[in-house]
């Protein structure tokens, strides 16, 4: 970045900082990954120059023959990762591909289920701060109180009792996996759509390390910067008939002129994702997690629904005596970062919380595996025990920095 530190010394120095931060913690936020260097290189590339509104070959722009091709690209590699019969790569954020399903499926004021914000849902699935909440009638469903697992029996009884118009399969924060097969059956039981909401597991999802939603919902939203490993965005998977309404929806809509820079980058992580390197990393991630929760689980933590399927898991902080905000700030001084994070029936407020989220992707990404979940385990539970002592606290962090050293960073390395 020559130019940048000759031209804006303070924002080269933030990016500087932040390269040495992402070295030396140890990333375990599960909604964060490492992007490689060619996603990162198509990111900041001259592409993002171009003005592109509409789509390949119907834009209202001239100049787009070269833009065209990469989103084509974005599209057709899309569909074959996962299997899809149409997509969509140019909603910003898993927020507006959410918002743009909900108007191709929906009309304002129509009934939604989705899964409640306290019990691992997302803020787009009907929370009331939210512009899902304000705009749609939504009924939320949660987890049994005794297995924290979903309770399909009550969410079928929510669904006679409501008959939504809609049905969401997603979720932010819920560790094990799900299965779309079933919520498909209650859709069809009420003649409700699918949307399934998989922005935390394509990764897994691509890799085969989870179940598709792709042959059960209508349409399926993701983010791409998650376990897929893309850069920052979105995507969308739809049924063939709903691919006019989800596009239109987008643009115009939504959204204006898409940020072809990023599409690009989208396309060259969907073509990473397709190696069987990408496939043994989406194996990995759990391998890790499930290890990591079982090493934490021996030795006090109480896991959230008894364990983990996926890249993430929820730790009950309560078994120690601490808060879920108490825990993500004695972690963070240990160079470790996680987030704070509500549990099932949690009654702390959300900026409080009883848990935290911790997510194993970006170590993963780093090349680590079970036996170094077993180091950071120890680390987790040093720095909980001990967290209202700094100085011991700074001690972890210095081995945390030591043991981080041994391992690439994708994309800075």
């Amino acid at each position: 970045m020559t130019n940048l530190s000759q031209s804006d010394s303070e924002i080269y120095s933030v990016i500087e900082r932040e390269k040495k931060r992402q070295k030396e913690q140890l990333v375990m936020i599960a909604s964060e990954n490492y992007a490689s260097s060619s996603v990162l290189e198509t990111t900041g590339s001259i592409l993002t120059n171009k003005y592109s509104e509409g789509y390949p070959g119907k834009r209202y722009y001239a100049g787009c023959e070269n833009v065209d091709i990469s989103e084509n690209l974005a599209i057709e590699r899309a569909k074959s990762l996962f299997n899809a019969e149409s997509a969509n790569v140019q909603a910003h954020s898993g927020s507006q591909a959410n918002m743009a399903a909900f108007f191709a499926m929906c009309n304002p004021g129509d009934t939604i289920m989705g899964m409640s914000l306290d019990h691992g849902g997302h803020l787009t699935h009907g929370s009331k701060v939210n512009f899902s909440g304000k705009l749609y009638n939504f009924i939320p469903f949660g987890v049994d109180r005794e297995t924290e697992a979903l309770d399909f029996s009550n969410l079928q009884e929510i669904a006679d009792k409501n008959k939504p118009r809609l049905i969401i399969a997603g979720f932010t924060a819920y560790p094990l996996s799900v299965d779309f097969e079933k919520f498909k059956s209650i859709a069809d039981s009420v003649d409700a759509l699918l949307l399934a909401d998989m922005a935390h597991i394509s990764g897994l999802i691509a890799g085969g390390a989870h179940p598709s939603p792709v042959p059960y919902a209508d349409i399926v939203t993701s983010t791409t910067h998650k376990t897929l490993r893309g850069p920052r965005g979105a995507l969308a998977l739809m049924k063939k008939n709903f691919e006019k309404k989800y596009n239109s929806a987008v643009f115009p809509n939504m959204q204006g002129g898409p940020m072809q820079n990023s599409i690009a980058a989208k396309a060259v992580a969907f073509k990473e994702a397709m190696t069987k390197e990408f496939q043994d990393y989406s194996f990995q991630i759990v391998k890790n997690s499930k290890f990591l929760s079982k090493k934490l689980s021996e030795n006090g933590l109480r896991i959230v629904a008894g364990g983990t399927d996926t890249h993430m898991l929820l730790v009950d902080t309560k078994a120690l005596g601490l808060t879920g905000s108490n825990a993500e700030s004695a972690l963070l001084a240990s160079g470790i970062v996680v987030n704070k994070n509500s549990i099932p029936f949690d009654n702390e407020p959300p900026m409080v919380t009883s848990g935290i989220r911790i997510g194993t992707a970006a170590l993963t990404s780093r090349n680590m595996r079970e036996k170094d979940m077993e180091t950071i385990s120890e680390f987790i539970l040093e720095s909980l025990k001990n967290h209202n002592n700094p100085k011991l606290l700074e001690s972890i962090r210095e081995k945390v920095v030591n043991f981080s050293a041994k391992f690439i960073v994708p994309g800075l390395d």
